[in-house]
């Protein structure tokens, strides 16, 4: 990066001009320290500046703390166009796992009552929630059964069973997005999406069984209404809407390029930025099919919860609702979200496409679900398998960013590149030296995820802490990870 095009605005944030690279209707907005900054691989400055060249973008082309390369859209990238003058829509900027979020339970448990149940918990939900590549559904669901849930989400997995409708009010969108049709869908989504309904999946997807430590509450009013307290259990997993999602952004992606510059007329500077104007046909049609990814991540999160309460139960030897098992909150990153912003001193409606970043919405936005509306929303955040997670609050700073964050630490370095510098078999006995218990459906998997990969995830949140955008409330730290 030449310095000519770098200005440092104030601490934590940075800005790179419109000359960085031809084309680009705005600047780049990277919100990081001056460590983060200086260690981002140069690939995410060149995605950030192609995003900037998109048609409709407002203000900026954001670079969250975590954010590093991806397709086409950085991982960590913020963008949002307007829809009222040819803001586009983009698979690049939302991504291939539709909707990937965390959710976050409680329990009434303390780690010291837990401490001697924790390696049996692991190995309980390591075999009732399926994980790893590929690994197929335990819900045989017919093609019909599936397109419901594609179009109702959470509120699909309690009619039939799993859960109960006070869940709905912890989760992000109602665990619902109300624009999806199915029928934009393809049959390969259906039957990809079919084959991995409820399974946590590969990567940086994870169970884990967490505690809070002595001293990590950092704010005591919030962490009391939301039921928290020092020495509890919680369990928090990260999983999105697996081979249905993929698929939907496969073929949108296909789309897009047939179409794009014939009809159109619009040019991008990477393939994999393929759009189409939002209010356009195809745009129109892959808004409602992502809304059906974002549905199936919803079900699919919540037929995980499900099991995770019937294994604490069983364990336990006890009734899950008596274990005080709830729903924090669930929040999703990999969406766009066609939301209303004052930019400029006038309100209007813009497309919100978040790659790899959370909504953090302040006080009083209608977006937040009403038992936390005035609190500002949740935004759950998390760490690597070796290290902490967090949960913050969105805060007022966040105007700044179209309520935007970060969604975990970020990667330091590829999975090819970790599976060759570390071993899965030495990170499993490093972690069970500081009592994290582990289950893995690979090796190799472990070795992707080896916490030096990520960047520190304390400093990460430090940025949007710092900057206003959402503070810091409770720090998570795990005791038992099942990973696939």
């Amino acid at each position: 990066m030449e310095k000519k095009y770098v200005k440092q605005l104030e601490d934590y944030i940075w800005e790179i001009g419109r000359g960085f690279r031809k084309g680009m209707r705005v600047p780049i907005r990277v919100l990081a320290s001056k460590q983060i900054f200086d260690t981002m691989d140069v690939q995410v400055f060149d995605q950030a500046a192609n995003v900037a060249s998109l048609p409709g973008i407002k203000d900026y082309s954001y670079v969250m703390p975590d954010g590093h390369s991806g397709y086409g859209f950085p991982i960590g990238g913020v963008a949002a166009f307007d829809v009222s003058d040819g803001g586009i829509i983009s698979p690049g900027g939302i991504g291939f796992d539709i909707n990937c979020g965390v959710r976050l339970m409680k329990t009434s448990l303390t780690y010291n009552e837990a401490r001697d149940k924790i390696k049996e918990l692991v190995g309980s939900l390591f075999k009732e929630v399926p994980s790893g590549v590929g690994v197929a559904s335990k819900h045989k669901l017919s093609d019909s059964e599936f397109k419901e849930m594609a179009e109702n989400g959470t509120i699909w997995a309690i009619e039939n069973g799993y859960g109960t409708k006070k869940d709905l009010e912890h989760i992000e969108l109602g665990g619902k997005a109300d624009w999806a049709d199915s029928s934009k869908i393809s049959q390969r989504a259906i039957a990809r999406g079919r084959s991995q309904v409820g399974t946590l999946g590969s990567g940086n997807h994870y169970l884990e069984i967490q505690r809070i430590k002595e001293g990590d509450i950092f704010d005591g009013s919030v962490a009391k209404r939301l039921g928290l307290f020092e020495d509890q259990v919680v369990i928090m997993f990260h999983t999105g809407s697996r081979g249905g999602g993929h698929q939907i952004a496969t073929d949108y992606l296909q789309t897009f390029l047939a179409s794009m510059e014939g009809k159109y007329k619009i040019k991008v500077t990477d393939k994999e930025l393929a759009s189409a104007p939002f209010y356009s046909d195809d745009g129109q049609d892959y808004y409602k099919a992502m809304g059906c990814g974002v549905n199936i991540s919803f079900a699919n999160r919540q037929l995980i919860a499900s099991k995770v309460s019937e294994v604490f139960g069983r364990v336990f030897r006890g009734d899950p609702d008596k274990l005080g098992i709830s729903t924090v909150y669930e929040v999703a990153h990999n969406r766009a979200t066609l939301e209303r912003h004052d930019v400029d001193g006038v309100e209007k409606e813009f497309l919100v496409h978040r790659k790899g970043a959370t909504a953090s919405y302040y006080p009083g936005r209608k977006e937040i679900p009403k038992a936390y509306r005035m609190m500002g929303s949740p935004v759950l955040i998390g760490g690597s398998m070796e290290t902490s997670s967090f949960l913050l609050l969105g805060d007022s700073g966040a105007r700044d960013t179209f309520c935007s964050t970060v969604h975990g630490a970020g990667r330091t370095m590829s999975r090819g590149r970790a599976r060759k510098e570390y071993d899965g078999n030495k990170i499993k006995e490093e972690m069970l030296k500081k009592k994290i218990y582990v289950d893995s459906a690979s090796l190799a998997g472990l070795a992707e995820e080896a916490g030096a990969a990520y960047k520190p995830v304390d400093e990460v949140v430090e940025t949007v802490d710092r900057l206003g955008i959402s503070r810091r409330v409770a720090r998570f730290t795990p005791v038992g990870n099942i990973k696939g």
